[in-house]
Formats: structure tokens, C-alpha cells, sequence
């Protein structure tokens, strides 16, 4: 028999663990409600926010946000945009250059779902003429974001001259609307928030200024998203800012060690299992990479059973940790890990159970996590 008895003083604990194959992806529906309470309550107001789906791909969670009253969202593959327009999102920004075909399935999308406003980041103009050629064989019109750098040197054009002329470019042409900008500040991770606010107030000067150039220049509604999760209630006492967070959600591991500042609950967990114990030090996991994102040399995980626990070694299917308690646990015992970065770690599942009072009460399929657009 599985040793996987309901710990009722344990929120994340599951009263069917021992029926559930592991590694599973785990959601708790009223922690997920909670977190995009208090995303509102930071923000203000459910229309600043433009949340991003690449952490949970999930429509019924968009439908979660959406009768929480938010309309607008951004996302990372054309995949999640086509599950955000048939969850009923209004405002749909891919945040992503598109490339080769994808511009054409991006056309096709607008075709699709006239209802929903999509747009695209722009960076360059290849791309600008690229994607303007797209929209006109589909007699379509598109939305685009500039794209800005302010400090990743990922993507993004820099505030100035140049992107005032990519700007007015967009402007001139008959199926494009430039609709703003579009700053993304993922490398300011800095643990203290005065510092995080220090260098997010530096970066976005510019930001500012191109913003106030473009609107003198005569372009009425110039729309600025800024930031990540972790700038997110820096940017929020800022209220001409649209918001972009997207971690909050779920929440991870990552986001806990690195920014106690921020007041999110643990809402995505993995179901995993003891399947040996070579040591009285050591516990083998099925966690490897395949239920678990190894993006992150250590830890990759975190338990909320075994405080101390180091990993050893991360395989294809196998996760070894060392504690001091590995003792307490026996072959078959269920452990709950709290992903070290959920984004990726969502993507690894075809679908989530979600879990309300301790029970099971719906499985959700990971549509978006797939790579294809189908609009036949």
C-alpha cells in the first residue's frame, strides 16, 4: 500500500495522494484566488493589470482572473494567445518577436478571433515590414509594442531616436496601431527592495522620457508596460503604468528566497514519491527533469516536509536529496516540492489537478504548453 496518509494540519496535503500517479502537477484553486486578490489590491485596480500566461497556460485560470475583472493579459507563444482569446480575454499582447511563419499564424489568430485585440512586440524594422506584410494577407489590422531594452540586452530597441522612428513607422502604416511601450526589467533582482526600487527608477527614466517625446509628437495614447513580478509593486505606485506580473499566480521557490518583500502564497506544487533510500541520509525522488525544471543549479525544488533537504544528484527521472530526516520516510511516502521556477515546471505536464479542501475536484489540461497553433 502507498504510504501517503491526508496530514490535515498540512495545507498542501491530499486526501487521494495515494491514488494519484507521481509526479503530478498539483494547483490549489483558493490559494490561486488569493494571489490574484492581492495582485488587484497591489495594482488597485483589475485594470492596470495586464497579468502574464506564460506561468500558468491555463484557461480555466485565466477565467479565474477574468471574473476577478481583468481584461487585458500578455503571453509568450501563439499558443497561450489562442487560449487567453478562448477564455474570453478582451486585450491579448504576445510579448515575443515573432519569427518566419509565426507571423502569418499571428495574422490567422486576428482572423480567428475578431472579439479579442491582439498585438505583438516590435524591435526592429525586418520585422516591422515582415509582420505589416502578414497582416495585409489577411486583411487584418494588428496592435505593436515597442519594444524597449532597459538593461536585459535580450531584445528591445533603446529609448531614443531610433525608436521614435520604428514608433512612427508603425504609425504610418495602414493594418498596424501602435498602441505603446512595452519595458520589461527582468534582470533587476536585487534582494533589497530599496535597492530593486533604486535601479528600476534608473532604468525607467528614459522609458519616461520617450513616452512624453511620443505623446508630443502627437500620438495621443501611449501605453506603458513595465515590469515583471518582481518590480511589480515598485511600478504599481506609478498609476500611468500597465502592470505585468506573472509569477504571482503560483508563485515559486525562487521568487520566495529572492523577494520576501512579496506576499504571494505557494499555489503549484509537485506530487513526488520515495522510491528508494540508499542512505540513512539520502532519499531518491521520481523527480527528475521531466517533473521538475532544472533551470536552476540547486535547489530545484523546495520541501515543505524536509526543511534541510540538498539535492545530490538531478537526473532525466530521478531527484536524490540528503537529509537528516530520511529516515522518517519510507518507500511509497508522498513529498510535496515547491518548484524553484514553476514557469517552466508547468510546461513539463499535460494537465494539473486542483485541489480544493484537501480533495481533487477537476483536472485541467495544459493546452497552451504545446508549440503548434490549431486554427483548422
Amino acid at each position: 500500500m502507498s504510504a501517503c496518509p491526508p496530514a490535515t494540519d498540512r495545507w498542501f496535503a491530499i486526501e487521494s495522494a495515494a491514488r494519484i500517479p507521481s509526479p503530478a502537477l498539483v494547483l490549489y484553486r483558493d490559494r490561486i484566488g488569493e494571489n490574484i486578490r492581492r495582485m488587484i489590491a497591489i495594482a488597485g485596480s483589475a485594470e492596470r493589470l495586464r497579468p502574464h500566461a506564460k506561468t500558468h497556460k491555463l484557461g480555466p485560470v485565466a477565467r479565474l482572473q477574468i471574473d476577478a475583472g481583468i481584461r487585458k493579459f500578455k503571453c509568450a507563444t501563439l499558443p497561450e494567445a489562442q487560449m487567453l482569446a478562448e477564455a474570453g480575454a478582451a486585450d491579448v499582447l504576445v510579448a515575443f518577436g515573432l519569427a518566419g511563419p509565426a507571423r502569418e499564424t499571428f495574422a490567422r489568430l486576428l482572423a480567428r478571433y475578431p472579439a479579442t485585440q491582439f498585438s505583438v512586440l516590435i524591435d526592429n524594422l525586418p520585422a516591422l515590414e515582415r509582420l505589416e506584410w502578414a497582416l495585409q494577407q489577411e486583411s487584418v489590422t494588428g496592435g505593436v509594442y515597442l519594444d524597449l531594452d532597459v538593461g536585459m540586452h535580450r531584445t528591445g530597441v533603446a529609448p531614443g531616436p531610433e525608436a521614435i522612428a520604428l514608433y512612427e513607422r508603425a504609425a504610418a502604416s495602414p493594418v498596424m496601431r501602435p498602441l505603446g511601450l512595452h519595458a520589461y526589467d527582468g534582470h533587476l533582482k536585487q534582494h533589497d527592495p530599496a535597492e530593486r526600487a533604486a535601479a528600476s527608477a534608473a532604468g525607467f527614466a528614459p522609458v519616461e522620457a520617450l513616452a512624453a517625446e511620443l505623446r508630443a509628437r502627437g500620438h495621443r495614447d501611449v501605453d506603458v508596460i513595465a515590469g515583471g513580478s518582481p518590480t511589480f509593486a515598485i511600478h504599481a505606485a506609478h498609476p500611468e503604468r500597465t502592470l505585468s506580473p506573472g509569477t504571482c499566480v503560483f508563485w515559486d521557490w525562487a521568487y520566495t528566497t529572492k523577494f520576501p518583500d512579496l506576499d504571494f502564497l505557494h499555489a503549484a506544487l509537485v506530487l513526488t514519491r520515495v522510491i528508494s533510500r540508499p542512505t540513512n541520509e539520502t532519499l531518491c525522488l521520481d523527480l527528475g527533469y521531466k517533473g521538475v525544471s532544472p533551470d536552476n543549479a540547486d535547489p530545484r525544488a523546495a520541501f515543505p516536509q524536509i526543511p534541510d533537504a540538498q539535492m545530490v544528484v538531478h537526473s532525466e527521472e530521478h531527484l536524490l536529496i540528503r537529509t537528516r530526516l530520511a529516515n522518517q520516510f519510507a518507500i511509497d511516502d508522498c513529498l510535496y516540492a515547491i518548484p524553484y521556477h514553476v514557469c517552466p515546471t508547468v510546461a513539463l505536464y499535460d494537465e494539473a489537478l486542483v485541489v480544493a479542501g484537501g480533495s481533487v475536484i477537476a483536472t485541467w489540461p495544459i493546452l497552451a504548453r504545446r508549440r503548434s497553433v490549431a486554427l483548422d
